[in-house]
């Protein structure tokens, strides 16, 4: 089976950390035996999208492809331009939930074969009425980076002081959604150093999270909430607002907590993570059920199914 994935959402020189998770998943596609992925990403801004389908029609014209596969939903309209084969497009979050991204994704959603959002919540939440084909695909954590470190060992690496408390908000503060906001106050009523992704390398991030006490998803909304998984790979505490994945993911392990922001409830949760030298929880085992390569196989699945039948992988309750 011969695949043609189509996205923006990949990392560059400029943009290390973009879309990683996207990365993780087109690499775990192709250790999946009988499957070839073509990969087709080009640059941001709203002119990179009509440009990207002339080069597409240019560069493949002639060429077979089994299934064309886009990551976010401004690249599916994209990847129309190629037409031969069944489409399929990865949702995320951002282009189901925006004001204006958000109906052009819905409308898209129309006119392809599989829509994909990469939560359940997501797609309760972001195709409401859709009557089409519809399957949950995210993309998975990456077991390989995100595993436990020495809380010590990680914070000699980047620099930071061995013994005193840290937080982390693991987002970029300037993304409104993410609610760096609440995550300040905590850390500002508990007398503890927010860390964040700001200008942080990829390479940092696994290093970030083992170096926290625990890590504050604040964010109003999440399409799949793969910051706490990350945690959980590291048996690193989280606290997190009900989106995503959220509930699911942390359901039933001690030292975590799923439930809506308030100050006085997270900082008592958060106190005795304050207090342990060595804070961790029993989350690995949790996030293997989310593992990259795991999910892989579901996708790969998603395509037999689009292409043996005709009709969509059923809703799951991911």
């Amino acid at each position: 089976m011969r695949v043609l994935v189509v996205t923006n959402l990949w990392p560059t020189p400029e943009r290390p950390a973009s879309g990683g998770f996207v990365r993780d998943q087109v690499e775990a596609l192709r250790g999946i035996d009988g499957l070839e992925i073509e990969l087709f990403t080009f640059g941001t801004g709203t002119r990179a999208y009509l440009a990207a389908a002339r080069e597409l029609r240019r560069r493949y014209r002639g060429e077979r492809f089994d299934v064309i596969h886009a990551h976010y939903g401004l690249c599916g309209w994209t990847a129309l331009a190629l037409g031969g084969a069944p489409h399929v497009v990865t949702f995320h979050g951002t282009d189901l939930q925006h004001p204006q991204v958000g109906p052009l994704s819905r409308l898209l959603a129309k006119r392809i074969d599989l829509a994909a959002p990469v939560s359940a919540t997501l797609a309760r939440v972001g195709l409401p009425h859709h009557r089409g084909g519809i399957a949950i695909l995210p993309c998975g954590v990456n077991l390989e980076r995100f595993a436990p470190v020495p809380r010590r060992t990680a914070r000699e690496r980047l620099g930071l002081e061995p013994d005193g408390p840290y937080l982390l908000f693991p987002a970029d503060p300037a993304r409104p959604e993410k609610r760096h906001d609440r995550a300040l106050s905590i850390a500002r009523a508990a007398g503890v150093e927010l860390l964040h992704y700001e200008r942080r390398s990829p390479e940092e991030v696994p290093l970030l999270i083992n170096a926290a006490n625990a890590v504050l998803v604040t964010s109003d909304r999440e399409g799949f909430g793969l910051a706490a998984l990350e945690a959980l790979a590291c048996d690193v505490p989280v606290l997190s607002t009900d989106v995503g994945i959220a509930r699911l993911a942390l359901e039933g392990i001690e030292g975590t907590l799923c439930a809506p922001f308030g100050e006085e409830a997270w900082r008592a949760a958060l106190a005795p993570h304050l207090m342990a030298a060595e804070p961790r929880v029993e989350g690995r085992a949790r996030a293997a059920l989310f593992d990259r390569n795991r999910l892989a196989q579901r996708v790969f699945c998603a395509y037999q199914d689009v292409l043996g039948t005709g009709q969509a992988t059923p809703l799951a309750p991911l």
